[in-house]
């Protein structure tokens, strides 16, 4: 039987689209294969690729160093002023809180006998230098034996040494201000009975002015005596002193060291007792300023940065931060010129080979 010549053609369209099924599932499942094997293959090379990372050359610069102290303000001299002798206090003729002289009255007590005793002392003293000299004329006509004038002038020294006396307790009775100063609390008041050793009140020396705190043992060795220093204070003025003393002996509790600016503070505008912000020139030496986000921790908890070597391998460093700046934080720890790890920082190790990206 003859086939129609339309059957034929559409039998020959039905044979080719089933031949290219057949050939490409023979031939398209090598082609996933393959791809699938050089998928797998850049997946194992990745992996055994080096990290990438992004690093800045940072030159190493030489910076004044400060040392940090906190503390606050101090009276340079604080003395409790004391009675010498016993007696009523009969008038105090400074006001509490008032700027004193060296030598001024604070507290003043009662004369009492005092003068009786000075005025009969002097009498005394009188009646013995009369005799001497009666003595020294009698001698002089061969009356008196020189012994006799010795023992008058023996006796005319201890009289005018028990008007000596005399003046020295009647002055006891004003009690004055060792140094100039601030007359800054009263003891006692009118009517007060003090005995020897009582206080009158406290004298405390505000010019110069201390500003005192505490350094951690890492930096006794960087603040030395003389030293320049700036003081900040809470109440927003500034101070300029140097250091006058730096403690030898821990404070067994903190472990920390007293340390002590001397100021000028002309009519002892700051008070004692503020707190304040003081920076202590402590030389100068090699720092690099970077990128506070490089700033990593290593598995010993250190602060540092870490840095790509000449190798390519990456290298960590301790860093202790001296200076915050607009363009980062400088640190001390580095030397020379270093390739700093600023992105990545924190996905690599040390000794690990990295790449670095162009830029």
């Amino acid at each position: 039987m003859r086939w129609k010549s339309s059957y034929v053609f559409a039998a020959g369209i039905l044979a080719v689209i089933v031949l290219y099924f057949v050939v490409r599932g023979i031939f398209g499942g090598h082609d996933r294969e393959a791809q699938a094997t050089e998928a797998k293959n850049a997946a194992i090379a990745a992996r055994h690729q080096d990290p990438l990372v992004q690093a800045t050359l940072i030159g190493e610069q030489i910076k004044p160093y400060d040392v940090v102290v906190r503390g606050h303000t101090e009276a340079a001299r604080t003395v409790v002023v004391r009675a010498e002798t016993a007696g009523v206090v009969a008038a105090t003729p400074v006001v509490q809180g008032a700027f004193v002289r060296a030598g001024q009255v604070l507290c003043r007590q009662e004369v009492e006998a005092r003068q009786a005793t000075l005025d009969q002392a002097r009498a005394a003293q009188k009646s013995r230098q009369l005799q001497r000299q009666a003595s020294a004329e009698l001698a002089e006509k061969g009356f008196r034996s020189p012994t006799q004038v010795l023992q008058d002038q023996a006796n005319l020294d201890a009289a005018t040494a028990a008007v000596r006396q005399a003046q020295v307790t009647l002055d006891q009775i004003n009690i004055r201000a060792p140094f100039a100063g601030v007359f800054d609390h009263r003891d006692a008041e009118v009517g007060t009975y003090l005995s020897p050793g009582q206080p009158c009140g406290t004298v405390i020396e505000l010019d110069p002015v201390l500003i005192v705190g505490d350094i951690a043992e890492t930096e006794t060795g960087q603040v030395h005596v003389g030293a320049p220093a700036t003081a900040r204070l809470v109440s927003g003025e500034t101070l300029s002193g140097r250091v006058r003393y730096v403690a030898h002996d821990a404070d067994p509790q903190t472990r920390t060291y007293r340390v002590e600016i001397v100021a000028r503070n002309p009519r002892a505008a700051v008070r004692s007792g503020l707190s304040a912000e003081v920076q202590v020139s402590a030389g100068a030496g090699p720092a690099h300023l970077v990128p506070e986000t490089a700033l990593v921790l290593d598995a010993a908890g250190r602060q540092g940065v870490r840095y790509v070597q000449p190798d390519g391998r990456v290298a960590f460093a301790p860093v202790k931060v001296l200076d915050e700046a607009p363009g980062g934080v400088w640190v001390a720890g580095l030397r020379g010129n270093v390739r700093l790890i600023t992105v990545g920082q924190s996905y690599v190790s040390e000794g690990q080979k990295v790449r670095v990206a162009a830029r």
